[in-house]
């Protein structure tokens, strides 16, 4: 245990031994077995540490257990277990107590393991096998509810998450707040959780440019509500399958957007080197940004999403195109992606931007596209974005020449898509200066003014 760690613990039981906590922090000082937590609320005043390496740990709440940080606390998580083996985590809540412990925060730098960057967490697991989150409930936790890193074998299911994240100093989200695995972390599911008002991200992977990416995951079946960035992030990862999600509100409140940073929320986002991976099946209403981002994402299937806006562009500040390519890892270029029948509408800008090659855009409805009437109100909503291409945000589906890199556009299959919105019959399919339509296979799309 670390020097820090082990002086706050012993001060912890020195001031309060025959105290809740107390009693408390001693029953959990055991490697296996069952573990029953006390009703009622218990308040922690520093990090509780389950014993490392514990193997077969199973940890249950009463049904009305509440662990909650007191205003004093210190720690980097509520709960915290390193190098455990088949820990069972089930039917309790975690209050982080965020208006007394939360403090403004930076985004972690590129360079940083989130485990080590950023303190008041809910629970954070390391280097875990085979864990299972089951029943947990975590509201007002100052950053992330769970931080898993350099795990595998971790079963996330049937968690509430709430009311959390912090801020950083110029009051924008951190990223924190939701469910995040890091590291090359692997084998994972989360599934049938609930996410409602979370400042930063909802669920998502990460890891450093260095690091193993995550891989053979499966985030399924949540909903979100109100979330300050990305609903999902699959980040720097392979073999990861999104499917039967669904979200309102991403990305507000609006002004928690990280806007000096460029985090333009997302329901589906991606970063890092992403192959291997599908998203699939799941509906997200109401985005102040993208539907779908696809930085990094190559070799993979998206198919059969809806998203859908419903309001005036002016209801959505960082409002985007639908689904957007990019190439700012260098490990990959954007190349053999099938979309598929997806419904995108109502977007503030267009449908569907493409680099790359080797794409299958392949019977999509693109419907009600550029609400801003780009570039008829181009001074209003800032319709030009990149020097000499400004057909880019008044398209249906435009073929860009560069992303965050130059990228070569050609041979992608565009065929049989439903292509409707502000002048849509003459400004369907685009392309960037130097792309050349003729050298894709573009047939049967119908286009049409709405």
């Amino acid at each position: 245990m670390p020097l820090l760690a082990l002086l706050l613990a012993l001060l912890s039981l020195g001031a309060c031994s025959g105290s809740p906590e107390a009693r408390l922090r001693r029953s959990l000082q055991v490697r296996s077995g069952i573990v029953r937590l006390p009703a009622g609320v218990v308040e922690i005043s520093a990090e509780i540490r389950i014993p490392d390496g514990a193997r077969d740990l199973e940890i249950v709440g009463a049904g009305d257990t509440v662990l909650r940080a007191a205003a004093n606390f210190r720690g980097r998580a509520i709960l915290s277990a390193a190098g455990a083996t088949r820990l069972r985590l089930r039917d309790f809540t975690i209050d982080g107590n965020r208006a007394a412990v939360a403090r403004p925060l930076p985004m972690a730098p590129p360079e940083n393991y989130f485990r080590v960057y950023y303190p008041n967490n809910g629970l954070l697991a390391d280097q875990a096998r085979d864990l299972e989150i089951r029943g947990v409930r975590f509201r007002q936790v100052a950053n992330f509810a769970i931080l898993v890193s350099r795990s595998r074998g971790v079963r996330i299911e049937d968690v509430t998450v709430e009311d959390s994240g912090s801020l950083a100093p110029k009051g924008r989200n951190n990223t924190t707040g939701g469910i995040l695995l890091e590291e090359g972390t692997a084998d994972f599911r989360v599934a049938g959780c609930t996410l409602r008002n979370i400042r930063g991200n909802g669920i998502w992977t990460h890891s450093l440019y260095i690091s193993p990416r995550n891989q053979d995951g499966l985030i399924a079946q949540n909903r979100f509500d109100t979330i300050g960035r990305d609903a999902i992030q699959v980040g720097h990862a392979t073999r990861i399958r999104v499917t039967g999600n669904a979200g309102v509100r991403t990305g507000y409140p609006a002004e928690m957007v990280d806007a000096e940073g460029g985090g333009t929320p997302v329901a589906i986002d991606t970063a890092g080197n992403v192959d291997q991976s599908s998203y699939e099946g799941n509906r997200f209403e109401e985005t102040n940004g993208k539907c779908i981002d696809l930085d990094g994402f190559h070799d993979g299937e998206v198919r059969a999403n809806v998203c859908v806006n419903r309001g005036a562009p002016q209801d959505y500040p960082f409002g985007h195109f639908g689904i957007v390519m990019n190439n700012t890892n260098p490990d990959m270029q954007s190349r053999n992606i099938t979309i598929a029948g997806n419904r995108i509408e109502g977007t503030k800008f267009g449908g569907i931007f493409v680099i790359g090659s080797g794409h299958h855009i392949v019977g999509n409805q693109l419907l009600r596209l550029n609400t801003a009437h780009c570039n008829e109100n181009a001074a209003r909503f800032g319709c030009y974005y990149f020097p000499g291409e400004p057909e880019l945000l008044e398209s249906g589906i435009y073929l860009g020449r560069r992303a965050e890199r130059p990228a070569v556009t050609r041979g992608n299959l565009i065929l049989d898509n439903t292509i409707s919105g502000f002048r849509m019959k003459r400004r369907c399919i685009q392309a960037a200066p130097g792309v050349r339509l003729a050298e894709n296979t573009i047939a049967r799309n119908t286009c049409a003014n709405q």
